[in-house]
């Protein structure tokens, strides 16, 4: 499945995209702060795409004048959700490489997977959680419609080996119908 918006094309993950993945994952401005480790070469990359990426449900965020991907955003299960989702509720993930940060891509991108998970997907609710520090992130939801919901401190950040703060913010479909 592929999704466009006006300067965006979210599609799945090729592994010709490697390079620009390790490109933009290399930054250890982007990872850690989403808890996880920077990218360490284009065969790390490839393997990334090849046993992360192309789950279900994850996109790149590509440029829609020369589909390069310059990050990633995917909807999660409440199997996978950091939190306690209920059946019929997803979380969103995303990330951006620095040199786009701060043209509202990732915004564009979440209100194109809102759509889709509402409309396409029947999900009642959204998730989505930033870690503690990760101002930007919270600035997304906030223009995106999610609510704060709760704290859970003292988190296991597996992919980093250290111990986190997240803040977890939630819309339901009725807010979201409401904000279109």
């Amino acid at each position: 499945m592929e999704f466009r918006t006006e300067r965006l094309i979210l599609r799945p993950w090729r592994e010709s995209d490697a390079e620009s993945l390790y490109e933009y994952a290399k930054d250890p401005a982007v990872g850690p702060i989403a808890g996880w480790q920077p990218h360490t070469s284009i065969e790390n990359s490839l393997d990334i795409i090849k046993n992360v990426l192309s789950a279900d449900e994850t996109y790149a965020v590509c440029l829609k004048n020369n589909n390069y991907a310059i990050g990633s955003i995917g909807l999660f299960s409440p199997a996978q959700s950091h939190t306690k989702a209920n059946e019929t509720e997803m979380e969103v993930g995303y990330w951006i490489g620095v040199p786009f940060w701060g043209n509202g891509y990732i915004p564009e991108a979440v209100r194109a997977i809102q759509r889709h998970a509402f409309e396409d997907l029947g999900c009642t609710a959204l998730w989505c959680g930033y870690y503690d520090g990760n101002i930007k992130s919270k600035r997304v939801q906030e223009k995106c419609g999610f609510i704060y919901h709760h704290t859970e401190e003292n988190k296991p950040c597996p992919l980093i080996g250290d111990v986190r703060t997240e803040h977890f913010t939630y819309l339901i479909k009725e807010q979201w119908l409401k904000g279109k």
